[in-house]
C-alpha cells in the first residue's frame, strides 16, 4: 500500500497499518538479522509490532554484538 508507506512513522503498526502478516513479519525479521548480523529471539520478535518497537529491538541487539 503506497499510500501507508508514505505515512510511514515511529507509531505505524506493521499488521494493522502496513498489512503486513504474520508470515510476512517473520520474513521482514529474517532479512534485518542478515542485514545487521544479528540474532532476534522470539521474546523481541512478539514485541516487534511496531517501527518503534523494532527501531529499539535492532539498537539494543546492535549494542550487545
Amino acid at each position: 500500500d503506497k499510500d501507508a508507506l508514505e505515512q510511514i512513522n515511529a507509531d505505524t503498526d506493521f499488521i494493522k497499518d502496513l498489512k503486513i502478516n504474520s508470515a510476512n513479519l517473520v520474513d521482514v525479521i529474517l532479512d534485518v538479522e542478515e542485514e545487521f548480523d544479528i540474532v532476534i529471539d522470539n521474546e523481541s520478535m512478539e514485541r516487534m509490532l511496531n517501527v518503534q518497537a523494532a527501531m529499539e529491538i535492532i539498537e539494543t541487539k546492535l549494542a550487545e554484538k
